[in-house]
């Protein structure tokens, strides 16, 4: 015998639906007002980054450390998934049944409450750590307006460390460099190393995981990226190896509260160029001399030129290998992806947007000059 539901029992399943939907909404305004009171109060901002953000590496980012993969990557393809199938299927049971208000409703409740999960997650992993005091004020790092010859000086200095170090890593069959051991423990030992010189990176460091699929990077221009729902730091496995150490500890350098991409960088370069792995160094040395080659050369053309042409030879495999992998990723994709993060960049204040990442430049001759 098959009871017909009334109207009292849509009623109460109604109600449990409007409390998903306002806990969504709840979760959300949190998200904003965390947000709000970083960016207007800084004193905030810095106390979070600085005791309240480490416990959630300390535990959550411990947690998911114990995973081989990425779970932040697993769980968007589950949700995207769980996203197109609920929609589909919301879809079928209104032809089926006609009941389109109650069944959109159930569909945009839910939709709602993982809005607002991922939003205040969002918040409390990373969108805080915005506004903090940067890494350079924190350690005493004062930039100022350097000259031509300035970055020349620069720039010929990385190019001997580069060459120093070009003829001792491990290369393949076609010249290009060729990771020594498993990167992950290498970027944990270089950020540990690192911070013995600045406290403000000491603290728990989980492994960086390579991504299952790192074309979706890939398509995207990017070599890494800070996952902060599950506080992990994901990187490219695709790209050319000498990328890969100075990405690593890149993001991880994320997981100390430091933002900023071009402090993200600096530090980057600092934990690799101080590791006692000589993969490692290269890596840090080849990533610091292409920036700043790059501002030489829009500098100083006959400058750059006169350096370029004291790199060695063995250098040039990589530098090759890395073109063609990254152009095999051109298209409108690409493009997209960076206009998006050109743009999250300048809202979470960070003025430059994608060319945040250069001014490392910067942030290496006012550290070593």
């Amino acid at each position: 015998m098959i009871k017909r539901r009334d109207k009292k029992d849509s009623g109460g399943g109604r109600t449990i639906h409007i409390y998903i939907l306002l806990a969504g909404a709840a979760l959300c305004l949190a998200a904003a007002g965390l947000m709000l009171l970083a960016s207007g109060w800084a004193p905030f901002a810095q106390w979070y980054s600085e005791h309240v953000y480490p416990l959630l590496v300390s535990t959550t980012g411990r947690f998911m450390g114990l995973f081989p993969f990425s779970v932040a990557e697993i769980s968007i393809y589950l949700l995207l998934a769980a996203f197109a199938g609920s929609a589909v299927y919301t879809v079928i049971k209104i032809v089926r049944r006609r009941k389109a208000k109650d069944l959109l409703f159930r569909w945009f409740s839910f939709v709602a409450l993982a809005a607002g999960i991922l939003a205040f997650l969002y918040s409390a992993g990373c969108g805080i750590n915005y506004y903090r005091q940067p890494f350079s004020e924190v350690e005493g790092i004062v930039t100022f307006r350097y000259s031509a010859e300035d970055l020349e000086a620069i720039c010929l200095w990385l190019t001997e460390e580069v060459n120093a170090r070009s003829g001792i890593v491990s290369r393949d069959e076609n010249g290009v460099m060729e990771l020594n051991a498993p990167e992950g423990e290498g970027a944990v030992e270089a950020m540990e190393k690192l911070s013995e010189e600045f406290s403000s990176l000491q603290g728990y460091y989980p492994q960086p995981k390579k991504l299952v699929v790192s074309e979706v990077l890939s398509y995207q221009g990017l070599t890494g990226i800070y996952l902060p729902f599950t506080i992990e730091a994901n990187y490219n496995g695709d790209m050319t190896a000498y990328n890969i150490p100075f990405t690593v500890c890149h993001e991880l350098s994320h997981l100390k509260g430091f933002m900023e991409e071009k402090e993200a960088n600096f530090i980057a370069f600092l934990a690799c160029i101080g590791s006692e792995r000589t993969d490692f160094q290269y890596s840090g040395y080849l990533s610091g001399w292409v920036y700043c080659m790059n501002a030489l050369y829009r500098t100083d053309p006959e400058r750059w030129s006169e350096v370029r042409s004291r790199l060695s030879e063995t250098v040039q495999p990589d530098l090759d290998a890395n073109s063609a992998f990254w152009d095999r990723y051109e298209g409108p994709v690409r493009e997209t992806a960076e206009r998006i993060n050109d743009t999250y960049l300048k809202v979470n204040g960070q003025a430059d947007g994608v060319e945040s990442y250069d001014r490392m430049v910067d942030l290496i001759v006012a550290y070593f000059l």
